[in-house]
Protein backbone atom coordinates (compact mmCIF):
# COMPACT_ATOMS: atom_id res chain seq x y z
CA UNK A 1 0.00 0.00 0.00
CA UNK A 2 1.07 3.68 -0.75
CA UNK A 3 2.57 5.14 2.08
CA UNK A 4 -0.24 7.83 2.90
CA UNK A 5 -2.66 4.66 2.10
CA UNK A 6 -1.38 2.67 5.07
CA UNK A 7 -1.48 5.90 7.27
CA UNK A 8 -5.24 6.21 6.44
CA UNK A 9 -5.87 2.64 7.45
CA UNK A 10 -4.52 3.13 10.41
CA UNK A 11 -6.37 6.08 11.01
CA UNK A 12 -9.47 4.46 9.85
CA UNK A 13 -8.81 1.32 12.42
CA UNK A 14 -8.08 4.07 15.37
CA UNK A 15 -11.72 5.03 14.53
CA UNK A 16 -11.44 8.60 12.61
CA UNK A 17 -12.96 9.65 9.32
CA UNK A 18 -11.62 9.84 6.60
CA UNK A 19 -12.29 13.04 4.28
CA UNK A 20 -13.29 10.10 1.49
CA UNK A 21 -14.51 6.48 0.64
CA UNK A 22 -11.45 4.47 -0.12
CA UNK A 23 -11.48 1.56 -2.66
CA UNK A 24 -9.21 -1.80 -2.25
CA UNK A 25 -8.95 -5.25 -3.48
CA UNK A 26 -6.83 -8.01 -2.81
CA UNK A 27 -5.04 -8.44 -6.19
CA UNK A 28 -2.58 -11.56 -6.50
CA UNK A 29 -1.89 -14.31 -8.84
CA UNK A 30 -5.40 -14.97 -10.55
CA UNK A 31 -5.34 -11.38 -11.66
CA UNK A 32 -2.22 -9.71 -12.55
CA UNK A 33 -0.11 -12.00 -15.27
CA UNK A 34 -3.25 -12.05 -17.33
CA UNK A 35 -3.79 -7.97 -16.74
CA UNK A 36 -0.21 -7.70 -16.96
CA UNK A 37 -0.42 -9.95 -20.43
CA UNK A 38 2.25 -11.92 -19.47
CA UNK A 39 2.05 -16.21 -18.84
CA UNK A 40 1.28 -17.36 -15.10
CA UNK A 41 4.33 -19.33 -14.73
CA UNK A 42 6.69 -16.41 -15.70
CA UNK A 43 4.82 -14.35 -12.91
CA UNK A 44 6.26 -16.99 -10.34
CA UNK A 45 9.44 -17.78 -12.44
CA UNK A 46 10.93 -14.15 -12.66
CA UNK A 47 11.46 -11.62 -9.93
CA UNK A 48 11.22 -8.86 -12.63
CA UNK A 49 8.04 -9.63 -14.27
CA UNK A 50 6.23 -10.34 -10.71
CA UNK A 51 8.17 -6.65 -9.78
CA UNK A 52 7.65 -4.87 -13.11
CA UNK A 53 3.61 -6.01 -12.89
CA UNK A 54 2.89 -5.33 -9.58
CA UNK A 55 4.78 -1.74 -10.02
CA UNK A 56 2.54 -1.32 -12.76
CA UNK A 57 -0.98 -2.19 -10.76
CA UNK A 58 -0.28 0.09 -8.36
CA UNK A 59 0.78 3.16 -10.88
CA UNK A 60 -1.99 2.56 -12.78
CA UNK A 61 -4.45 2.85 -10.06
CA UNK A 62 -3.39 4.97 -7.53
CA UNK A 63 -5.69 6.01 -5.70
CA UNK A 64 -6.29 1.95 -4.95
CA UNK A 65 -5.83 0.34 -1.61
CA UNK A 66 -3.95 -2.53 -3.31
CA UNK A 67 -4.35 -5.19 -0.25
CA UNK A 68 -1.96 -6.61 1.20
CA UNK A 69 0.06 -4.91 -1.99
CA UNK A 70 3.31 -6.64 -3.50
CA UNK A 71 2.43 -9.95 -2.16
CA UNK A 72 4.92 -12.60 -2.96
CA UNK A 73 3.44 -15.95 -3.47
CA UNK A 74 3.06 -19.00 -5.18
CA UNK A 75 -0.37 -19.02 -5.27
CA UNK A 76 -2.11 -22.05 -3.11
CA UNK A 77 1.36 -24.36 -3.55
CA UNK A 78 2.98 -21.58 -0.83
CA UNK A 79 2.04 -23.15 2.48
CA UNK A 80 1.78 -27.13 1.70
CA UNK A 81 5.56 -26.75 -0.26
CA UNK A 82 6.79 -25.93 3.35
CA UNK A 83 4.95 -29.57 4.31
CA UNK A 84 6.24 -31.77 1.30
CA UNK A 85 3.37 -31.67 -0.67
CA UNK A 86 4.20 -32.09 -4.69
CA UNK A 87 3.54 -28.44 -6.60
CA UNK A 88 1.93 -28.75 -10.14
CA UNK A 89 2.69 -25.87 -11.95
CA UNK A 90 1.15 -25.04 -15.36
CA UNK A 91 2.02 -22.41 -17.98
CA UNK A 92 -1.14 -20.34 -18.18
CA UNK A 93 -3.30 -22.06 -15.10
CA UNK A 94 -2.70 -21.68 -11.25
CA UNK A 95 -0.62 -24.20 -9.84
CA UNK A 96 -2.27 -26.60 -7.29
CA UNK A 97 -0.01 -28.67 -4.19
CA UNK A 98 -1.21 -31.96 -4.42
CA UNK A 99 -2.13 -34.01 -0.80
CA UNK A 100 0.23 -35.80 1.09
CA UNK A 101 -2.10 -37.05 4.28
CA UNK A 102 -4.18 -40.34 3.27
CA UNK A 103 -5.24 -40.09 6.87
CA UNK A 104 -6.19 -37.96 9.72
CA UNK A 105 -3.75 -40.64 11.55
CA UNK A 106 -0.92 -39.33 9.14
CA UNK A 107 -0.70 -36.04 10.67
CA UNK A 108 1.71 -36.97 13.34
CA UNK A 109 4.02 -37.44 10.69
CA UNK A 110 4.11 -34.40 8.90
CA UNK A 111 7.23 -32.53 9.86
CA UNK A 112 7.10 -29.28 11.41
CA UNK A 113 8.29 -26.76 8.37
CA UNK A 114 11.38 -24.57 9.30
CA UNK A 115 10.02 -21.63 7.80
CA UNK A 116 13.48 -20.15 7.04
CA UNK A 117 14.55 -22.78 4.58
CA UNK A 118 11.69 -25.30 3.64
CA UNK A 119 9.49 -25.40 0.52
CA UNK A 120 8.74 -21.77 -1.32
CA UNK A 121 9.30 -20.17 1.63
CA UNK A 122 12.81 -18.68 1.24
CA UNK A 123 11.79 -17.46 -2.38
CA UNK A 124 8.96 -15.44 -1.16
CA UNK A 125 11.29 -13.87 1.45
CA UNK A 126 13.86 -13.32 -0.96
CA UNK A 127 11.89 -12.05 -3.65
CA UNK A 128 11.00 -9.16 -1.60
CA UNK A 129 14.28 -8.36 -0.42
CA UNK A 130 15.58 -8.34 -4.04
CA UNK A 131 12.64 -5.71 -4.54
CA UNK A 132 12.04 -3.96 -1.32
CA UNK A 133 14.37 -0.76 -2.48
CA UNK A 134 12.38 -0.53 -5.86
CA UNK A 135 9.11 -0.67 -3.55
CA UNK A 136 10.34 2.18 -1.38
CA UNK A 137 11.34 4.41 -3.98
CA UNK A 138 7.69 4.12 -5.33
CA UNK A 139 6.66 5.24 -1.92
CA UNK A 140 5.13 2.03 -0.98
CA UNK A 141 6.58 -0.15 2.00
CA UNK A 142 6.10 -3.97 2.97
CA UNK A 143 3.56 -3.47 5.00
CA UNK A 144 1.67 -7.37 5.82
CA UNK A 145 2.82 -10.55 6.60
CA UNK A 146 0.28 -13.47 5.07
CA UNK A 147 -0.56 -16.63 4.96
CA UNK A 148 -3.50 -19.11 4.68
CA UNK A 149 -5.37 -20.25 7.91
CA UNK A 150 -5.30 -23.71 9.40
CA UNK A 151 -8.04 -25.04 8.44
CA UNK A 152 -7.47 -24.10 4.77
CA UNK A 153 -3.76 -25.38 4.92
CA UNK A 154 -5.15 -28.79 5.92
CA UNK A 155 -7.79 -29.08 3.10
CA UNK A 156 -4.55 -28.57 0.91
CA UNK A 157 -2.28 -31.59 2.61
CA UNK A 158 -5.46 -33.64 3.04
CA UNK A 159 -8.22 -32.96 0.74
CA UNK A 160 -11.22 -30.99 1.67
CA UNK A 161 -13.80 -33.63 2.14
CA UNK A 162 -11.36 -36.06 3.71
CA UNK A 163 -10.72 -33.20 6.36
CA UNK A 164 -14.09 -32.02 6.92
CA UNK A 165 -14.92 -35.81 7.25
CA UNK A 166 -11.99 -35.79 9.98
CA UNK A 167 -13.52 -32.50 12.01
CA UNK A 168 -16.51 -34.68 12.35
CA UNK A 169 -15.09 -38.49 12.99
CA UNK A 170 -11.24 -37.96 14.53
CA UNK A 171 -11.86 -34.71 15.99
CA UNK A 172 -8.91 -35.29 18.58
CA UNK A 173 -6.47 -36.10 15.31
CA UNK A 174 -7.88 -33.37 13.83
CA UNK A 175 -6.50 -30.84 16.81
CA UNK A 176 -3.54 -32.28 16.02
CA UNK A 177 -3.17 -31.25 13.14
CA UNK A 178 -4.91 -28.09 13.94
CA UNK A 179 -2.01 -27.26 16.37
CA UNK A 180 0.33 -28.37 14.27
CA UNK A 181 -0.38 -26.07 11.00
CA UNK A 182 -1.30 -23.24 14.03
CA UNK A 183 2.56 -23.34 15.17
CA UNK A 184 3.77 -23.30 11.50
CA UNK A 185 1.69 -19.99 11.02
CA UNK A 186 2.50 -17.83 13.78
CA UNK A 187 6.16 -18.75 12.73
CA UNK A 188 5.77 -17.99 9.36
CA UNK A 189 4.34 -14.43 9.90
CA UNK A 190 6.97 -13.72 12.54
CA UNK A 191 9.72 -14.72 10.36
CA UNK A 192 8.08 -11.94 7.62
CA UNK A 193 7.77 -9.59 10.27
CA UNK A 194 11.53 -9.81 11.30
CA UNK A 195 12.93 -10.01 7.93
CA UNK A 196 11.18 -6.80 7.44
CA UNK A 197 10.57 -4.25 10.02
CA UNK A 198 8.13 -2.29 8.18
CA UNK A 199 5.41 -4.95 8.63
CA UNK A 200 2.24 -4.32 11.19
CA UNK A 201 -0.15 -5.80 9.26
CA UNK A 202 -1.53 -9.45 8.91
CA UNK A 203 -3.61 -10.78 6.39
CA UNK A 204 -4.95 -14.56 6.82
CA UNK A 205 -7.01 -16.14 4.02
CA UNK A 206 -9.15 -19.39 4.89
CA UNK A 207 -12.85 -20.17 2.92
CA UNK A 208 -12.84 -23.40 4.93
CA UNK A 209 -13.92 -21.62 7.86
CA UNK A 210 -16.91 -21.08 6.28
CA UNK A 211 -18.28 -24.24 6.13
CA UNK A 212 -18.56 -25.57 9.42
CA UNK A 213 -21.52 -25.07 11.95
CA UNK A 214 -21.27 -22.91 15.31
CA UNK A 215 -20.05 -25.35 17.53
CA UNK A 216 -17.36 -26.75 15.14
CA UNK A 217 -16.24 -23.29 14.87
CA UNK A 218 -16.18 -22.93 18.58
CA UNK A 219 -14.15 -25.76 18.64
CA UNK A 220 -11.75 -25.76 15.50
CA UNK A 221 -11.60 -22.37 14.12
CA UNK A 222 -11.89 -19.80 17.05
CA UNK A 223 -8.95 -21.11 19.40
CA UNK A 224 -6.72 -21.21 16.34
CA UNK A 225 -7.30 -18.08 14.93
CA UNK A 226 -7.25 -16.17 18.17
CA UNK A 227 -3.68 -17.60 19.30
CA UNK A 228 -2.41 -16.51 15.38
CA UNK A 229 -3.83 -13.03 15.17
CA UNK A 230 -2.82 -12.38 19.03
CA UNK A 231 0.63 -13.92 18.55
CA UNK A 232 1.49 -11.09 16.41
CA UNK A 233 1.05 -8.16 17.84
CA UNK A 234 0.34 -6.81 14.42
CA UNK A 235 -2.00 -3.69 14.79
CA UNK A 236 -3.91 -4.30 11.32
CA UNK A 237 -5.69 -8.01 11.60
CA UNK A 238 -7.01 -8.43 7.92
CA UNK A 239 -9.22 -11.90 7.43
CA UNK A 240 -10.54 -13.38 4.12
CA UNK A 241 -13.10 -15.93 3.99
CA UNK A 242 -15.77 -15.45 1.30
CA UNK A 243 -17.32 -18.31 1.69
CA UNK A 244 -20.39 -18.74 3.84
CA UNK A 245 -19.82 -15.80 6.62
CA UNK A 246 -22.24 -15.18 8.98
CA UNK A 247 -21.05 -17.56 11.64
CA UNK A 248 -17.64 -16.26 11.35
CA UNK A 249 -18.84 -12.37 11.13
CA UNK A 250 -20.45 -12.66 14.67
CA UNK A 251 -16.50 -14.02 16.04
CA UNK A 252 -14.37 -11.51 14.53
CA UNK A 253 -14.02 -9.62 18.24
CA UNK A 254 -13.45 -13.02 19.75
CA UNK A 255 -10.70 -13.63 16.86
CA UNK A 256 -8.92 -10.55 16.93
CA UNK A 257 -10.03 -9.57 13.42
CA UNK A 258 -10.36 -5.65 12.81
CA UNK A 259 -10.65 -5.90 8.82
CA UNK A 260 -12.99 -8.75 6.99
CA UNK A 261 -13.63 -9.38 3.22
CA UNK A 262 -16.44 -11.30 2.79
CA UNK A 263 -18.81 -12.56 0.56
CA UNK A 264 -21.12 -10.63 -2.10
CA UNK A 265 -23.72 -12.97 -1.02
CA UNK A 266 -24.01 -11.30 2.27
CA UNK A 267 -24.81 -8.21 2.41
CA UNK A 268 -23.19 -5.26 3.73
CA UNK A 269 -25.70 -4.47 6.38
CA UNK A 270 -26.20 -8.17 7.27
CA UNK A 271 -22.56 -7.88 8.22
CA UNK A 272 -22.42 -4.96 9.85
CA UNK A 273 -24.93 -6.11 12.50
CA UNK A 274 -23.03 -9.28 13.11
CA UNK A 275 -19.70 -7.90 13.41
CA UNK A 276 -20.49 -4.64 15.23
CA UNK A 277 -19.29 -1.22 14.77
CA UNK A 278 -15.61 -1.69 15.34
CA UNK A 279 -14.86 -4.07 12.39
CA UNK A 280 -14.11 -2.54 9.00
CA UNK A 281 -15.45 -4.24 6.28
CA UNK A 282 -14.12 -5.12 2.60
CA UNK A 283 -16.52 -5.18 -0.17
CA UNK A 284 -19.16 -5.55 -1.42
CA UNK A 285 -19.37 -5.86 -5.33
CA UNK A 286 -19.83 -9.96 -6.72
CA UNK A 287 -15.85 -10.10 -8.09
CA UNK A 288 -16.51 -12.78 -11.20
CA UNK A 289 -20.11 -11.92 -12.49
CA UNK A 290 -19.96 -7.75 -12.22
CA UNK A 291 -16.19 -7.11 -12.11
CA UNK A 292 -14.59 -9.34 -14.85
CA UNK A 293 -17.68 -10.41 -16.71
CA UNK A 294 -19.87 -7.24 -16.52
CA UNK A 295 -19.83 -3.95 -18.02
CA UNK A 296 -19.45 -0.76 -16.75
CA UNK A 297 -23.30 0.01 -16.23
CA UNK A 298 -23.42 -3.09 -14.61
CA UNK A 299 -20.55 -2.17 -11.85
CA UNK A 300 -21.95 1.05 -11.05
CA UNK A 301 -25.81 -0.45 -10.49
CA UNK A 302 -23.91 -3.22 -8.09
CA UNK A 303 -22.00 -0.82 -6.02
CA UNK A 304 -24.94 1.35 -6.23
CA UNK A 305 -26.64 -1.85 -4.64
CA UNK A 306 -24.02 -2.12 -2.05
CA UNK A 307 -24.18 1.42 -0.87
CA UNK A 308 -28.22 1.11 -0.31
CA UNK A 309 -27.47 -1.85 2.07
CA UNK A 310 -26.32 -0.07 4.88
CA UNK A 311 -27.08 3.26 6.29
CA UNK A 312 -23.79 3.84 7.72
CA UNK A 313 -20.67 4.29 5.04
CA UNK A 314 -17.90 4.63 7.61
CA UNK A 315 -15.42 1.79 8.15
CA UNK A 316 -16.31 0.51 4.90
CA UNK A 317 -13.25 -0.55 2.41
CA UNK A 318 -14.97 -0.48 -0.95
CA UNK A 319 -14.03 -3.73 -2.92
CA UNK A 320 -15.11 -7.02 -4.27
CA UNK A 321 -17.10 -9.61 -2.10
CA UNK A 322 -13.84 -11.80 -2.20
CA UNK A 323 -10.47 -10.91 -3.91
CA UNK A 324 -10.01 -9.88 -7.55
CA UNK A 325 -10.65 -12.29 -10.04
CA UNK A 326 -9.29 -13.06 -13.59
CA UNK A 327 -9.88 -11.09 -16.66
CA UNK A 328 -11.21 -7.63 -14.80
CA UNK A 329 -10.32 -4.89 -16.90
CA UNK A 330 -9.47 -1.51 -16.89
CA UNK A 331 -12.56 0.20 -17.53
CA UNK A 332 -14.39 -1.99 -15.13
CA UNK A 333 -11.83 -0.96 -12.14
CA UNK A 334 -12.06 2.75 -12.76
CA UNK A 335 -15.71 2.83 -13.47
CA UNK A 336 -15.77 0.96 -9.62
CA UNK A 337 -13.65 3.84 -8.43
CA UNK A 338 -16.24 6.26 -10.02
CA UNK A 339 -19.22 4.58 -8.72
CA UNK A 340 -18.13 4.96 -5.22
CA UNK A 341 -17.10 8.72 -5.27
CA UNK A 342 -20.10 9.68 -6.60
CA UNK A 343 -22.26 6.91 -4.91
CA UNK A 344 -21.00 6.63 -1.68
Amino acid sequence: MRNSSWNDLLELIDGKKLNYRPVGFIVDSPWIPGWYGIPVIDYYASGELWLKSNLKAITTFPDVWFMPGFWSEYGMCTEPSAFGSRMIFLENNLPHAEKILADISDADRLPQPNVKTDGLLPFMINRLKHSETAIREADHQIRFAVARGPLNIASFLMGTTEFMMALALDPEGSHRLLRKITGFICDWLAWQKECFPSINGVLLLDDIIGFVGDIEFNEFVLPYFRKIFSSTGAKVRFLHNDAEGLITASHLNEMGVNIFNFSFNHSLGEIRKLAGEEVILVGNVPPRDVLAAGNTDQVLTAVRKASQEIGNHERIIWSAGGGMPPDVRNENIEAFIKAVKEIC
